[in-house]
């Protein structure tokens, strides 16, 4: 028996030096928070926060119609702490950073320098880094994240959403990570881009349950171009071509579609299916120098002319018009990067410190220099894989 209770008494002692969940916090004292929006006021920050009302998306509890499933609070300081914390000044609840989807960066801001607030993000222990980042096109992060939208209760899910979706199936945008930004800001020879969003309407309806209601919605959310950066400065916009060629460069294309223009007039949309692009440097004669290689397999989506798509030839015509398209789109991409920005956003210096490490350290200092005259040869390997179930199209045959 003194055993036993020698056990017992034991164990009652070990509990006491137990720890607990110390920091743990309930889910009611939380406000979730989906969405952040950060834009520069003069020389203030102003962040705005999108912040999920638990009892307006579960469905089952769903009693408010006129209510928005979503609440949004702001606050503006001289940092980005503090304007986080005097969010407290108006939401009734701490906000919980943990679960955000999208962080929304205003133009102004990111053409002023986005280090300061990747620095605090970047250090918050409660701040995953899984959360894709935009750049709001010709208006402010406020205002996007205000914009209700259909389908998806919440604007930040569906943001993200389409990002994911669009970066997969769609070649001129790009998902970025906190971690990815981060990454290509401080390693030399490569700059970053972000895709850019867009209010496509009218703002101020789409902030309303009108947008909701309506089939075609007054305002929507719109996927736009890549933002250039130069190091922590936005210095531009590529448009939809050169975003694609960008993405071709980078091994970013997973799906997309191209279009070939007929001999004689019409088209023929090709389905890209697969798409491997291999970047090699190398020095001639003192000159650093760049082979892009891609190769593409795309099968025949849509024939909108009249042509023998049994003819061998015409599935060698189509893969040779479609490596044409592809290096018109890479050369037009680089070459607004070289003249316009003088930005690295493809990596070419990196590719030149793989294949000669000692040649890079000699040139790294006057790499912008030399990434303006940089030249880059390209070559691309086409293959028309399949036609779809039928050959020629039957529009040739539709009577009169």
């Amino acid at each position: 028996m003194s055993r036993r209770i020698l056990i017992a008494t034991v164990c009652i002692a070990l509990l006491s030096l137990l720890t607990g969940c110390w920091n743990r916090r309930e889910l009611n004292t939380l406000a979730i928070q989906l969405g952040t929006g950060i834009d520069k006021v003069g020389d203030q920050y102003r962040i705005s926060v999108q912040v999920v009302d638990p009892g307006q998306v579960a469905a089952a509890r769903s009693v408010s119609p006129e209510r928005s499933p979503v609440v949004m609070y702001k606050s503006t300081a001289s940092t980005l702490l503090s304007a986080y914390r005097s969010l407290t000044e108006t939401s009734p609840r701490k906000i919980y950073g943990a679960h955000i989807r999208v962080l929304i960066l205003g133009e102004s801001l990111a053409r002023d320098g986005i280090s300061k607030v990747l620095d605090l993000l970047s250090r918050d222990a409660e701040i995953r880094t899984d959360f894709y980042i935009m750049i709001a096109r010709g208006t402010t992060a406020e205002k996007i994240l205000k914009v209700l939208t259909p389908l998806e209760k919440i604007p930040a899910n569906k943001l993200f959403s389409s990002l994911d979706v669009s970066e997969k199936v769609w070649a001129p945008t790009t998902t970025f990570t906190l971690d990815q930004l981060i990454s290509q800001m401080v390693v030399a020879g490569q700059n970053p881009v972000l895709t850019g969003i867009k209010i496509k309407g009218d703002p101020d309806k789409g902030e309303s349950q009108i947008n909701v209601k309506e089939i075609d919605p007054p305002a929507r959310l719109s996927l736009s171009g890549l933002a250039v950066f130069k190091g922590p400065r936005m210095v531009g916009w590529l448009d939809q071509a050169e975003s694609k060629g960008y993405n071709i460069i980078m091994d970013n294309v997973k799906s997309s579609a191209a279009n070939i223009s007929c001999p004689d007039g019409g088209n023929i949309a090709l389905e890209i299916m697969r798409s491997k692009t291999k970047v090699k440097g190398k020095v001639v004669n003192g000159e650093p120098r760049i082979l892009v290689h891609v190769k593409t397999e795309a099968n025949v989506g849509e024939v909108n002319c009249t042509i023998d798509m049994n003819d061998p030839e015409t599935i060698k015509w189509l893969e040779k018009e479609g490596a044409r398209t592809g290096i018109g789109l890479m050369e037009k991409s680089v070459q607004t990067a070289q003249s316009r920005y003088s930005s690295d956003i493809f990596g070419f210096g990196q590719a030149i410190y793989r294949s000669h490490p000692k040649y890079w350290e000699s040139i790294q200092k006057e790499w912008t220099e030399r990434f303006k005259r940089l030249q880059v040869d390209y070559k691309v390997d086409y293959i028309v894989r399949k036609i779809g179930t039928t050959d020629n199209s039957f529009i040739q045959d539709v009577k009169g």
